[in-house]
């Protein structure tokens, strides 16, 4: 059973700091193949970061990164590939960490690097990277890794992440957030996908939040 609970600002700021480095870094790295836009998203942008005080997972951030190519100069796979070694010489640079990261782990939707207690057999923390282009339409498509095929190709995000800024205007603009942040701890207690990660968890919030006050 989880039993999640926000993590105090003064531990997790910190990190993101050491996190803005990590992407500023990653930037110049493969600024001759790619330049990319960058936002912290859901509960990281939000203030809103948790860990579970059952589990040994830490707490982790999510960041989008915006590719610019729009020639489409490269594929899907071209371009996570690129990202993906392009963080591995950022925090390994020599064959080891220096940031205390381990290598990228390449899962479905994100690239995730972690920090791990080995001793302990714990993640302390990590960051989830989402590689997305905003489609202008309210939609957002991303990198998705087909690993059974082992293939790379663009594919839309679910429905709950329709719109969301515009949803969580609405939800601040009724005064609603309270309820986002206690539906958004309900709704991590309850999961029981080890594969979902917090974006999705947050999305689903408020596109729950709205349903239930009104907003369609």
């Amino acid at each position: 059973m989880h039993d999640f609970e926000y993590v105090p600002n003064e531990e997790w700021r910190p990190i993101r700091e050491e996190l803005f480095d990590i992407i500023h870094r990653l930037q110049n790295e493969v600024r001759e193949k790619i330049t990319f836009q960058y936002h912290f998203v859901g509960s990281s942008k939000r203030n809103m970061i948790t860990r579970d005080r059952n589990s040994n997972i830490g707490f982790d951030f999510d960041v989008n990164i915006q590719v610019n190519d729009p020639d489409e100069e490269y594929s899907a796979e071209e371009i996570r590939n690129i990202l993906r070694k392009g963080l591995d010489k950022v925090t390994n640079p020599y064959g080891y960490s220096i940031f205390g990261y381990d290598y990228t782990e390449d899962s479905t939707r994100v690239l995730t690097i972690k920090v791990k207690d080995s001793a302990n057999s714990r993640i302390l923390h990590s960051c989830d990277f989402c590689i997305i282009y905003e489609c202008g339409d309210g939609r957002q498509q991303y990198i998705r890794y087909n690993k059974k095929q082992n293939s790379y190709s663009w594919a839309y995000q679910p429905k709950g992440f329709y719109k969301l800024p515009d949803k969580i205007e609405w939800i601040k603009k009724h005064r609603l957030w309270q309820q986002v942040r206690d539906s958004y701890i309900d709704n991590k207690n309850a999961n029981t996908d080890c594969n979902k990660k917090s974006r999705s968890i947050f999305a689903e919030t408020i596109q729950q939040i709205c349903q239930q006050n009104g907003y369609y």
